[in-house]
């Protein structure tokens, strides 16, 4: 008895540190766009110059995700974090000393490129010490780090910014990251590299349809939300017609949705994966479809960014579908999660811009966000569609030796 509840207790720190570096990653990702006047004023740019800095870290993000997870594929999983997590700390201590414009997006940059493959390592990590059927609630432990810091760590760091200046905002996530090498050093198994892995085998994943398919699910199916959110600051002012610090209170309950989605939804997702998958895509479509005729209350407005914060919990349910339908080349699949996401981030607030500058109105990407869920939906059909007929193959192979 005791000895399980030792083990039990272990795996929580080891969560706790994994969650740890979720925090920092989030409260960096989410608080530049809080920060974006004042950093612009400070390297003497203007504001859409400025976007291009956010810009500058989502590309890193795409692009490290699997550049460093196939490079790090011989590394034992614990080397790794903490390589990953020290190279975040780096980045994120020289965007706080940027001294132009230019360098800032280069530091960005590289304060985004370990973002992907640290999430896809604390995942593999995390569900190696569970049993298979808690898999994606581990997961959503681990993302509650990012979750949370919509709610704590953007305030915090913004409002550090607003105090004593925005680069000790990067400075204090780069306090965090390096906080972060020290507990998983602590808590994490020093369990040894696996000896068949290597970059060629983690390759093997672009080789792997359902890889692809999750993958676009992500970066379609969840372009919606990243729709409305990019805009919601404007939709408040503008159509709630609410004071500016009321906002940041709205912004803070979608925060409270992603935590309680990530809390709640892998409890349904270790039961029935996939189901759960189109289950999420299918509430956020309703959602995000309903989203126009709140915009003009705030108590309905608000509701409604709570319940779609809570459906981004796919994000932890399609990181263990990529775990799944990855095989052994695991490693490379978690880490192309975030890179889905990313683009995910882009293509939404793209799409929502081109229905808000074509005359149909501010409230628009709610309508542009549920076509991209349904579109989601339909991915998510075939891809479901594939598994039964790769289950059919195999038992018509099995009946025929």
């Amino acid at each position: 008895m005791s000895d399980g509840r030792q083990e039990t207790r272990h795996v929580g720190l080891v969560l706790l540190a994994l969650a740890v570096g979720g925090f920092a990653i989030g409260t960096t990702e989410f608080a530049t766009m809080s920060l974006l006047p004042l950093f612009a004023h400070g390297l003497g740019i203007d504001a859409p110059t400025a976007g291009h800095v956010i810009s500058a870290y989502a590309l890193g993000v795409v692009v490290g995700a699997p550049v460093l997870a196939v490079l790090g594929a011989r590394l034992p999983r614990r080397t790794l974090l903490i390589a990953l997590m020290a190279m975040f700390a780096l980045g994120n201590g020289l965007s706080a000393f940027a001294p132009t414009y230019h360098w800032m997006l280069l530091f960005r940059f590289l304060s985004g490129l370990p973002h992907g493959a640290y999430f896809g390592a604390a995942a593999l990590m995390g569900t190696s010490l569970v049993p298979e059927n808690r898999r994606t609630m581990v997961v959503g432990r681990i993302f509650l780090g990012l979750t949370f810091a919509t709610i704590v760590g953007v305030p915090l760091a913004n409002g550090l910014g607003q105090l004593v200046g925005w680069r000790w905002s990067f400075g204090l996530v780069a306090l965090l990251g390096l906080l972060t090498c020290v507990l998983v050093r602590l808590y994490a198994p020093a369990a040894p590299a696996d000896a068949a892995s290597s970059p060629l085998r983690e390759l093997g994943a672009l080789t792997r349809v359902q890889v692809w398919m999750t993958l676009a699910i992500g970066a379609i199916g969840f372009g919606g939300l990243f729709a409305v959110y990019t805009y919601l600051a404007d939709i408040l002012e503008t159509v709630t017609r609410v004071s500016p610090a009321v906002v940041p209170v709205v912004l803070s309950v979608f925060g409270v949705g992603l935590t309680v989605g990530n809390l709640v939804v892998p409890v349904f997702a270790d039961r029935a994966l996939m189901r759960t998958a189109g289950a999420l895509l299918a509430w956020t479509a309703v959602i995000l479809a309903v989203f126009p005729f709140t915009a003009g209350s705030l108590v309905a407005i608000t509701v409604d960014i709570f319940l779609l914060g809570c459906g981004g919990a796919l994000a932890t349910v399609l990181q263990t579908r990529l775990m799944d339908v990855a095989e052994d080349s695991q490693g490379l699949a978690a880490a192309l999660n975030h890179s889905a996401f990313n683009i995910a981030n882009a293509l939404g607030p793209f799409l929502g811009g081109m229905a808000i500058a074509a005359g149909h109105g501010w409230t628009s990407p709610g309508w542009v966000g549920a076509l991209l869920a349904v579109a989601g939906i339909v991915l998510w059909a075939i891809s479901c569609l594939l598994d039964r007929r790769g289950a059919g193959a195999m038992a018509e192979c099995a009946c025929s030796s």
